[in-house]
């Protein structure tokens, strides 16, 4: 992409009322656009972050069998009604409308119950099992607390996944897999040496769920973290979480972190409930095992971008940059800087590799003050020495060092 046809631009300042680091350093270097509090457009730079983090996700999920759905952000009330979650009492961060006809509806925050339901149509026998469905869904919430950026939204993109199996056997066996496929997801992402399963409450279905909780100093949860089993507490469920890991308080270290992702089983109450039952071999009906696995695509760019960034602006790892090299001209148009880069450019696009262009008519301090806002994993520098001696100033982000390369050497890595 040339860089003079990008429609955003960087600002030197985020605006007044941000406080949140990702949400600034991502409105300055013109990847999002703040609508409200808990609400940003992903422009198109952010949006080649997002596909780039949910592509991973996708092919992980993939990897365990997982059949890719999108279902509607639209509920019906009568549904919710069924499983006791349409009430304000006990879920508060509906954002509920009403139909011209008058039917109440909701915006989906969660899509246990109305997946669940459809899969009413497609589960009659054990043949039919095990299934399972994940999405990538605009959710929506009503927080009343917005202060962190994209990390808690009012409005957001999750990867929801549902597994429907025939016993507790079967369902573990699918939890325990589902575990590996995230913690594969979290190494891809750059983050799998501070993403640590952690023991949460499971609510009113279970004793325990799973978090996946990220060091960051930016995070609203405190766990404890046990560094040599790789495993944590949250805060909530200390005392009982200690026991089941067979850990004592000091052989722990408190901690905050972020939650990126969570597994968690619903056993046969949801089942129960919508009336999801299969035929087992010998004809009995029986209720499907449920369980529940998300992970927060935009929450995960911006705990991301809080751990990865620094004082000059963003450092994206190279798994999830929106362009692997920013190559920058320091030349005028129809000079030999400026024609060397462009030859530079069409080979690196014909060789499909991923290259912000900045071939505008600016200064070179500039320039470089910029990209390093933008936060591509290298720069190629296009100046004099370039055109002289063949031989590239290639600079990386994340260090700052700088490698020389012939035009053969950029275009083979």
């Amino acid at each position: 992409m040339r860089q003079s046809k990008l429609f955003t631009k960087t600002r030197r300042e985020a605006p007044a009322d941000e406080v949140a680091k990702n949400a600034q350093l991502l409105i300055r270097a013109g990847y999002i656009h703040k609508e409200m509090a808990g609400v940003y457009a992903y422009l198109p730079l952010g949006l080649r972050v997002v596909e780039r983090i949910k592509q991973i996700v996708r092919e992980e999920m993939n990897k365990i069998d997982g059949q890719e759905i999108i279902m509607t952000a639209l509920q019906r009330k009568e549904l919710w009604e069924v499983t006791d979650r349409w009430n304000d009492k006990n879920v508060d961060v509906w954002f509920k409308s009403q139909l011209k006809s008058g039917a109440e509806v909701g915006l989906g925050w969660s899509h246990e119950e109305p997946i669940t339901d459809m899969m009413k149509h497609f589960i009659a026998s054990y043949r039919d099992l095990p299934a399972y469905v994940y999405q990538f869904q605009t959710k929506l919430r009503n927080e009343l607390r917005a202060k962190s950026g994209i990390m808690r939204g009012r409005e957001f993109i999750m990867k929801d996944m549902y597994s429907y199996s025939v016993s507790e056997e079967e369902h573990q066996n699918f939890y325990g897999k589902t575990m590996e496929a995230y913690k594969r997801v979290f190494e891809r992402i750059g983050l799998g040496d501070r993403t640590f399963p952690t023991f949460a409450s499971g609510g009113a279905f279970t004793q325990f769920s799973h978090e996946f909780q990220t060091l960051c100093d930016a995070g609203e949860d405190v766990i404890y973290l046990h560094r040599g089993k790789g495993q944590a507490i949250n805060k909530e469920v200390l005392e009982s979480g200690m026991e089941q890991m067979g850990v004592s308080r000091d052989e722990l270290e408190e901690v905050r972190a972020a939650e990126v992702g969570n597994i968690f089983s619903f056993g046969d109450v949801k089942s129960k409930q919508l009336g999801l039952y299969f035929r087992d071999e010998d004809g009995v009906e029986k209720p499907v095992i449920l369980g529940s696995y998300g992970i927060g695509i935009t929450r995960l760019m911006g705990t991301i971008v809080e751990i990865f960034s620094d004082g000059k602006g963003l450092v994206w790892p190279e798994s999830v940059a929106p362009f692997k090299y920013h190559l920058v001209s320091l030349g005028r148009e129809g000079d030999d800087i400026s024609k060397l880069a462009e030859s530079v450019y069409a080979e690196l696009v014909e060789a499909d590799v991923e290259v912000l262009y900045d071939d505008r008519d600016l200064r070179a301090g500039e320039k470089f003050a910029e990209s390093d806002l933008l936060g591509m994993p290298h720069r190629i520098v296009v100046g004099k020495d370039a055109v002289a001696t063949g031989v590239f100033e290639v600079v990386r982000r994340v260090t700052g060092a700088v490698e020389k390369k012939s035009h053969a050497e950029i275009l083979a890595s």
